[in-house]
């Protein structure tokens, strides 16, 4: 005879069992998320879910003894086993999947084809649930479904068709959310993959939806992966008079100090086309950030600029260019006009000659040159023979100490000079001259310094003032900033 268990035993048993269970499993769920266990979601599903039902079901039977018959009964024990399958499942996924490690075909696996596949076992399960607990006929059910499934495919077969090639993108993928693409002639970030789109924030800052069954037939071109280092290209023409090796070398250097085009792998140059108006080059350099793409090709052009203007490169129009001379040109006298006007501004300058030959005579020794902001004029460790007068602008000095770090030191404006250090002691440079912004300089050759020195001696005084000042300045600011390092530390 099998013993029958008394009413209050289970009372007491499920009063008291019920209130401990959900403890402990909440202290195991609470170490479960510390350690960043992914079964804590499993042991949550367990307390929540499953171990109160179980609960009402051992309620039902044993204490209110339900009919096991009875219609509520059913209905409890139904969703219990529903409950079972689910949770038995998600233990599954946390084992196969959610631990798997990276570069295995389980953790390649997409996450929408692992949902859709509990779905369907979810599905399974429920049905076999139905057939044992309310006794139903799969067979009519599964034809139901068949015919149901036919309709349903028929009136949604694009939007399954965008699933379908969804699971088989997410299956391969081909890039993953952050990824810079180009899908049809559109350019843009990946910020979302969804069961039946991708979402692209353009460089405009719009969005744009692809569904996935158009992306399924486009050529797909990832400026992320393999790595994240983009080439871009970009062409460039210069003056039939201009030697191509010149120009060349100009391109390359303006490049590789434009702030984000990477020296390594290094920038480089090639000659192209002999075209109608102009030669033309094409730059080819490296970013690591494609996002950065619009702000980089603004800064390397900008430069351009600068660089063929200081190295007499021009830049042709397409249009025919008629040349005239007769005597000095316009842009001579005014070359030799703002030659004048920034020598004005030392203090013990006199001119050369007061007569106009005599200040075009002097300017064949000079070069009015221009700097974009952030250009460097000189560099320190370089060595120098002219002297710079700061027409229009301004630029900093700065020095770099033992540890490399950067020290500005003085800013220089209009009609203030620069590059006497290296010029009249024959040493490299002990500091860097940099443009702050838009910068035009005049500058003068050392033979021409020279001659100014001998027709005003007083002029050399001037200048080894500033320079001793300027020396002066040097130590005492690179002395603050060591004490201030020795302090620091």
């Amino acid at each position: 005879m099998t013993a029958t268990v008394p009413l209050w035993v289970w009372g007491i048993g499920l009063a008291l069992g019920f209130p401990l269970l959900t403890v402990l499993l909440g202290e195991w769920i609470h170490r479960l998320k510390r350690r960043r266990r992914a079964f804590a979601g499993t042991v949550r599903l367990l307390r929540d879910v499953l171990v109160p039902m179980l609960v009402l079901l051992l309620f039902l039977q044993h204490l209110l003894q339900v009919d096991p018959g009875s219609r509520l009964f059913k209905t409890v024990e139904t969703v219990f086993w529903v409950c079972v399958i689910h949770a038995a499942l998600s233990l599954l996924n946390v084992i196969l999947f959610e631990q798997a490690e990276a570069d295995t075909w389980r953790s390649r696996v997409p996450k929408l084809l692992i949902d859709l596949a509990r779905l369907f076992l979810i599905l399974l399960g429920t049905a076999f649930v139905l057939a044992t607990v309310w006794n139903a006929d799969l067979a009519g059910l599964v034809t139901a479904l068949g015919v149901s499934s036919i309709v349903i495919g028929l009136a949604l077969q694009d939007t399954l068709g965008s699933v379908m090639s969804g699971i088989a993108l997410l299956f391969e993928r081909p890039f993953t959310v952050g990824d810079w693409l180009e899908v049809g002639g559109v350019v843009g970030q990946v910020i979302d993959i969804n069961w039946r789109a991708v979402r692209l924030l353009t460089l405009e800052q719009e969005m744009v939806v692809i569904p996935h069954k158009l992306i399924s037939s486009e050529v797909i071109r990832n400026f992320t992966k393999p790595t994240p280092i983009h080439a871009e290209r970009i062409r460039i023409g210069f003056s039939y008079n201009d030697p191509p090796n010149l120009a060349r070398q100009v391109l390359k250097s303006t490049a590789l100090e434009t702030k984000g085009i990477l020296l390594d792998p290094e920038p480089d140059v090639f000659t192209l086309d002999y075209d109608d108006s102009a030669v033309s080059y094409e730059v080819k350099f490296f970013i690591r950030d494609y996002g950065e793409i619009e702000q980089i090709r603004e800064r390397f052009m900008t430069r351009v600029w600068y660089a063929a203007k200081r190295n007499n490169l021009s830049i042709p129009f397409p249009i025919r260019t008629v040349y005239n001379f007769h005597g000095p040109t316009s842009q001579q006298k005014g070359l030799a006009k703002k030659f004048s006007e920034s020598l004005q501004a030392i203090p013990s300058y006199v001119p050369l000659n007061r007569e106009e030959s005599g200040v075009s005579s002097a300017s064949t020794g000079i070069a009015l040159q221009h700097f974009a902001a952030g250009e460097k004029v000189i560099r320190q460790g370089q060595m120098g023979n002219e002297l710079y007068i700061i027409v229009a602008g301004q630029a900093q000095m700065s020095t770099r100490d033992e540890r490399g770090e950067e020290i500005d030191l003085l800013p220089l404006r209009s009609g203030e000079f620069f590059g006497e250090m290296s010029l009249f002691s024959g040493e490299p440079s002990r500091v860097t001259i940099a443009a702050s912004n838009d910068l035009e300089v005049m500058k003068i050759s050392a033979a021409v310094v020279n001659q100014m020195i001998d027709r005003q001696p007083s002029f050399a005084r001037e200048i080894g003032q500033i320079l001793e000042i300027r020396r002066l300045a040097i130590q005492e600011t690179t002395q603050a900033h060591r004490q201030s390092l020795r302090d620091n530390a």
